[in-house]
C-alpha cells in the first residue's frame, strides 16, 4: 500500500498528516483521495503530488510501499 503524506492546506483539508491506500496508478489515487476527502477537491488539481520525490504522469503504477507526497502551493519569499 502507497502511503500518502499531506502537507499544510492539504493537511488541513483532510485532517491527516498521512494515510495508506491500495490504488494501483497516481489516477486512481488522486480521484479516491478527492472522493474520501471532499475538502481536497479544490486544493488537489493545484497540488504538486510527487512519486517517491519525482513528478510522474496519472498512469504511473503505485509499487507497495511507494511514498507520494501531496504538496500544496507555498507561498514566501
Amino acid at each position: 500500500m502507497a502511503v500518502v503524506r499531506y502537507f499544510a492546506a492539504a493537511q488541513e483539508a483532510t485532517g491527516l498528516d498521512t494515510e495508506r491506500r491500495s490504488e494501483a496508478t497516481l489516477g486512481a489515487l488522486r480521484d479516491a483521495v478527492s472522493a474520501a476527502h471532499p475538502g481536497l477537491g479544490g486544493i488537489l488539481p493545484r497540488c504538486a503530488v510527487l512519486v517517491g520525490g519525482s513528478r510522474v504522469d496519472d498512469d504511473s503504477p503505485l509499487s507497495a510501499d511507494e511514498l507520494v507526497d501531496v504538496l500544496p502551493p507555498f507561498a514566501g519569499g
